[in-house]
């Protein structure tokens, strides 16, 4: 995995301001619960492909990548510009990218960057590409009507641009995913895709409010806390580790009150699992890169450092890798 790069929404929503608006919502119990005090929202006109292609130019501009380079395109969102086209190619225009590039979106939330690596992986190995450009973009606040407690809380706008090149020895390994449909119901925008209303599926836990989106969030830790344990040994058994060989454990960044019970659990020390929830919020397919990025930028990552990515949420799926960092800070 090569350099980062992230883009976020200059709008940013604080809980002062949500304790103002709404008085009657409890701020302090939801901080303690959620660990998140702001979040970055788009604008009304502010899209994916937006925040992506800024992300992308400072990838570019900060790391003196050359764009004609590129030859393979991933974009990760939940929240197209358009039904259709692709987003990537929207975007693949917008960068100049180059017109024999390949392009491809892939609609994964919380699991989505674990994948993207994974399908980078696939095409350096296979010699179908040698420098990949990922970037994973949501804008989940488009679905969120502003009074819904518990999900404008959580979810907060934002992209992010990574290179994936072929150079050297290989970095990551020891992928493991998992999928159970039958919780698609747990997380969903239920509206807006090719299937009629009449026989659409229905939210798994009854709307309190008109968002778009709707969740059943003690069902999501539920599946957390059962399908995350068993993950992370299966990929330190394909990686041929064990967890005292792990430098760090990068969770995805959902609540506070996930990361907590998932460390109890798996007896992780607290300083192995970082966490940037406070002033990040839950960026779904970009909370990984983003702590990548802030890791590096604090100094906190070393050139031969293991780190196990685990990612989870809608889906259900879920996704993890051991990666080792070649970078450092900066």
């Amino acid at each position: 995995m090569g350099p980062t790069a992230i883009a976020l929404p200059d709008t940013v929503e604080d809980n002062d301001q949500l304790a103002v608006a709404f008085p009657e919502w409890d701020m302090d119990l939801i901080y303690s619960k959620t660990g998140i005090r702001r979040r970055h929202i788009a604008s009304p006109d502010e899209c994916p492909s937006d925040l992506g292609v800024a992300a992308a130019e400072k990838l570019f501009s900060d790391h003196g990548i050359d764009r004609g380079s590129i030859d393979f395109l991933l974009f990760c969102t939940q929240t197209p510009d358009y039904p259709l086209p692709t987003t990537a190619c929207l975007v693949q225009d917008r960068l100049g990218l180059s017109q024999s590039v390949g392009a491809l979106d892939f609609n994964l939330g919380c699991s989505g960057f674990v994948y993207g690596l994974a399908l980078a992986d696939g095409l350096i190995r296979s010699r179908v590409a040698k420098r990949i450009l990922l970037i994973t973009a949501e804008t989940y606040s488009k679905y969120i009507d502003p009074t819904d407690r518990s999900l404008r809380t959580i979810f907060s706008d934002a992209a992010t641009a990574t290179l994936i090149e072929a150079a050297g020895e290989p970095s990551l390994q020891g992928f493991v995913f998992g999928t159970d449909g039958s919780g698609g119901d747990a997380l969903m925008v239920g509206d807006g895709g090719a299937r009629p209303k009449k026989d659409a599926l229905r939210p798994r836990k009854r709307k309190r409010w008109p968002s778009r989106m709707s969740m059943d969030g003690p069902e999501l830790v539920k599946f957390a806390l059962n399908v995350v344990p068993s993950m992370v040994e299966q990929v330190l058994r394909q990686s041929k580790l064990e967890q005292d060989q792990i430098d760090l454990f990068l969770v995805h960044q959902a609540t506070a009150y996930v990361t907590e019970h998932l460390r109890t659990r798996m007896g992780w020390d607290a300083e192995k699992v970082p966490e940037n929830l406070q002033d990040r919020g839950n960026t779904v397919s970009s909370t990984l890169p983003i702590l990548i990025n802030d890791l590096r930028g604090e100094g906190r990552l070393r050139p031969g450092m293991r780190s196990l990515l685990v990612g989870f949420g809608v889906g259900l799926s879920w996704s993890g890798c051991v990666w080792t960092e070649t970078l450092g800070g900066g």
